[in-house]
């Protein structure tokens, strides 16, 4: 059976995402009011939030400097997804996790920059509508990232003895993220610990071939001599 190319993988996985990504946060965002949550298990709640800002809630700066960080971010993985789509040197679990990585990017992107238009923003307990007769809620480049999933596995109290956390209720894992945060983070830690000299074989490719260039004109300016 033929290998897949490096090029067709990475579009099936970035599309495919995508597709989950979206299609659970327009399920959320008109199905679910602001705030509302559905107990699945005692480990997984389903909770609708909204953010400004990075993954899992985080926020940082200006909402219109990290759309365009976003989209440059988003930019940066697709040019580098094309340069490698032909090399069959790298491992399939590298491609991989730079494909999820670009599409959760891209996943969280489209919220940012379309959300705002595509949905109204109505007071609890009503839920959003898909292309509003009145307009949406923000403008272009100005919507807010939709968050649903959570996944509460385990809280305790911290002992009253430990100083600044002492007395204080845990609760792990507290984040409510979505599915490109999660592509996210777990294909940037699966880089990390499995994949990363992988991250720098472009550049060892390049300066061998200035070293191996730089070798053989040596040899040849020592042969024209002899």
């Amino acid at each position: 059976m033929k290998r897949i190319s490096n090029g067709w993988l990475a579009t099936i996985l970035i599309a495919a995402v995508i597709i989950l990504d979206q299609a659970s946060k327009i399920y959320v965002k008109t199905h679910f009011f602001l705030g509302e949550q559905v107990d699945v298990a005692s480990w997984f709640k389903i909770i609708f939030i909204e953010n400004n800002g990075m993954a899992y809630g985080m926020e940082l700066g200006s909402k219109m400097v990290l759309t365009w960080l976003r989209i440059i971010f988003s930019g940066l993985f697709i040019y580098y997804l094309v340069k490698i789509r032909n090399r069959t040197d790298l491992p399939r679990g590298f491609v991989v996790c730079v494909s999820l990585i670009t599409a959760g990017a891209i996943g969280n992107v489209i919220d940012c920059i379309a959300y705002g238009q595509l949905f109204n923003d109505p007071a609890a307990p009503q839920v959003a509508q898909f292309f509003p007769s009145e307009g949406g809620y923000a403008s272009l480049f100005n919507g807010k990232v939709v968050d649903m999933l959570q996944f509460p596995l385990a809280e305790w109290d911290w002992p009253g003895w430990l100083p600044f956390i002492g007395g204080k209720h845990y609760l792990f894992f507290q984040p409510v993220f979505n599915v490109a945060d999660a592509c996210l983070t777990t294909s940037i830690i699966a880089i990390i610990i499995f994949y990363n000299k992988y991250l720098l074989s472009d550049k060892k490719d390049k300066e061998k071939k200035v070293d191996d260039k730089k070798e053989e004109d040596k040899k040849e300016g020592e042969d024209k001599k002899a």
